[in-house]
């Protein structure tokens, strides 16, 4: 990790901020906004009992970001009631994913969490009948270029995201967490069958407590791009140490990430989450996921790029190499998520033919 990531040291140790100056005070709050966190480490000061160490002039900044993030969850809850209404029209039961997930479960994930749109699984065979619903209650394809439009419904494993007309909300509908082309092809059928339903929330399911770990994890590290990757570790983090509570949570991690082709995205995740963040684990998992993890060399590549992609994207927390790691994490995902044959076309397209469309647009 680069020495000025004042954030994740922080995060993993928030008894460290009281002896932090102002400048300090400073910088940190700048990393945490770029980061996405700044509600979130608010919180995390909170529980340690040091928020009585936040300067004056950084308090304003916390509890700003705080009353954001509560009234974003607020707005979270009423979009979720609208879109099980939607959906119950056509009889699809609602399935959350990622943060609304932690909202509606009430998990400590949820805290702090800031949400750029809303995402909820259903079958494949009920896209069709999805799509139509929440059109009619509002909720529209963005303005994506038609090369868009194609590769999301041929290729992807959600349809484009939808948009209400009035509330601006986005929905991403998808039938799968990875799509059809990924290396790593886990079972929807196998998530829908051990999501639970939420107490208190008749008609909506979550993911199983490994299985929402697992979708963050392959989430995080078949994403090509990573502007808030150390909010997604700090969600992975959470996530985590709420589960391992249970006895038996750890040797049914491993288990399950096994029956869902999800092995390597789980050995990096706790390899990385542990880097920023020092989250526990148990010795018996690194020996379990042994079978999972890279060539030496090949680990030591990823570890140069995921210690830079994942670092807040924050000027401070660069280095020479930051902008390399980052496309290489961008070009890895994308191997990982696409076949040579369709990969190379893609990325010419984005790079060349994508960037003259847009421009033609804006003329």
């Amino acid at each position: 990790m680069n020495a000025p990531d004042l954030l994740s040291r922080t995060l993993r140790a928030p008894d460290a901020a009281r002896a932090l100056s102002m400048g300090e005070w400073d910088l940190l709050l700048r990393q945490a906004h770029h980061a996405g966190l700044t509600s979130r480490l608010y919180h995390i000061l909170r529980q340690a009992g040091c928020d009585e160490a936040i300067p004056a002039p950084a308090r304003w900044h916390f509890e700003a970001a705080d009353t954001l993030a509560a009234r974003q969850q607020v707005a979270v809850r009423w979009e979720i009631a609208q879109v099980k209404k939607a959906l119950g029209t056509a009889g699809i039961p609602l399935l959350l994913l990622k943060g609304a997930a932690y909202v509606a479960a009430g998990l400590p994930a949820a805290q702090g969490r800031l949400f750029n749109d809303l995402d909820i699984l259903v079958p494949r065979e009920a896209l069709d009948a999805a799509e139509s619903a929440l059109m009619l209650a509002g909720w529209h394809a963005t303005g994506l270029s038609a090369y868009d439009q194609r590769y999301y419904r041929r290729w992807m494993h959600e349809i484009p995201p939808l948009q209400h007309v009035q509330r601006a909300t986005v929905i991403d509908v998808h039938h799968a967490i990875l799509p059809d082309t990924a290396r790593s092809r886990p079972d929807p059928a196998r998530l829908r069958a051990q999501a639970v339903a939420v107490p208190g929330l008749p008609g909506v399911r979550v993911l199983c407590a490994t299985d929402r770990i697992l979708h963050s994890a392959a989430h995080l590290f078949h994403d090509g791009e990573l502007p808030h990757g150390l909010r997604d570790l700090s969600d992975l983090d959470l996530l985590l140490r709420d589960a391992a509570r249970e006895a038996d949570f750890w040797p049914r991690l491993v288990a399950r990430a096994g029956e869902l082709e999800l092995g390597r995205s789980l050995f990096h995740a706790l390899r990385y989450v542990r880097h920023f963040l020092a989250t526990p684990v148990p010795a018996s998992v690194d020996v379990a996921l042994a079978r999972f993890a890279p060539a030496r060399p090949v680990q030591a590549l990823l570890d140069a790029v995921f210690t830079r992609a994942l670092a807040p994207m924050h000027p401070s927390c660069e280095d020479r190499l930051t902008p390399a790691a980052r496309l290489a994490a961008y070009v890895r995902a994308h191997w990982l998520r696409m076949p040579p044959r369709l990969l190379l076309p893609h990325l010419l397209h984005k790079a060349f033919l994508g960037e003259d469309a847009r421009e033609a647009k804006a003329a």
